[in-house]
């Protein structure tokens, strides 16, 4: 498979495929594509696979592009203003990102649920209880909020990360959260509770416009619905 990235802060990521390749994503993200490219629905391995996929952020179907009779394109759209990164995926090199930033991969690239090892975290760090862990082999695509910003974190390295800007990581990072001292920063300071702590070693990726950020900045301007 050969791929662009076109398109700057509004991406879009065109694939070229040859006979028989193979593309997974999940419903509703394929913009266009070569009339050849024919389209199958399935829970891409068994029914408990698609729950965790739907506890992930994603949908519990998805559909698999295969180039049929020849070379075919397939193309990928952002669903919001930000980025879209490759990552290569090989044993050992395992990718964690936040909910719903999966997009696009090849066949051999699994989507599965990855739940972090502290309860405390999960319910407190803002984060969520639940990501998304890609593992296998082959090329994957995520969607990333805003600008993406990148770290390599050295071994007991940390960095503090706000709500929402933890767009991805390699598995080997470690994630905790951190209470925000003093309770008047805590009520006052419009920063919330908790602020996220990733550990290296690994590398991290950030993202400088969450979407939740922009649903909160956006909230005080919608009409509030009568019920």
């Amino acid at each position: 498979m050969k791929y662009q990235i076109e398109g700057g802060t509004l991406p879009v990521v065109i694939c070229e495929l040859e006979a028989g390749e193979k593309m997974t994503t999940e419903g509703g993200a394929m913009s266009w594509m070569s009339p050849n490219m024919s389209m199958e629905t399935t829970t891409n391995g068994g029914i408990g696979k698609a729950f965790g996929r739907a506890f992930a952020g994603e949908k519990m179907f998805q559909n698999i592009y295969t180039a049929e009779g020849g070379p075919g394109m397939i193309a990928f759209a952002s669903s919001f203003p930000g980025s879209i990164v490759p990552f290569e995926i090989a044993p050992g090199r395992e990718m964690i990102f936040q909910k719903s930033s999966y997009l696009a991969g090849e066949i051999g690239v699994t989507l599965s649920v990855h739940f972090r090892k502290k309860i405390s975290t999960g319910l407190f760090g803002g984060e969520g209880f639940i990501m998304q862990k890609t593992s296998g082999t082959g090329i994957v695509f995520a969607e990333f909020d805003g600008h993406v910003v990148e770290y390599e974190l050295k071994d007991g390295e940390q960095i503090q990360i706000d709500t929402g800007h933890l767009a991805a990581m390699t598995a080997t990072c470690s994630l905790d959260i951190k209470t925000v001292a003093g309770m008047k920063n805590k009520l006052f300071g419009g920063e919330g509770f908790f602020n996220t702590v990733v550990t290296g070693p690994g590398h991290i990726w950030l993202q400088t416009l969450p979407l939740s950020n922009v649903a909160g900045v956006l909230r005080p301007y919608f009409p509030a619905s009568n019920s």
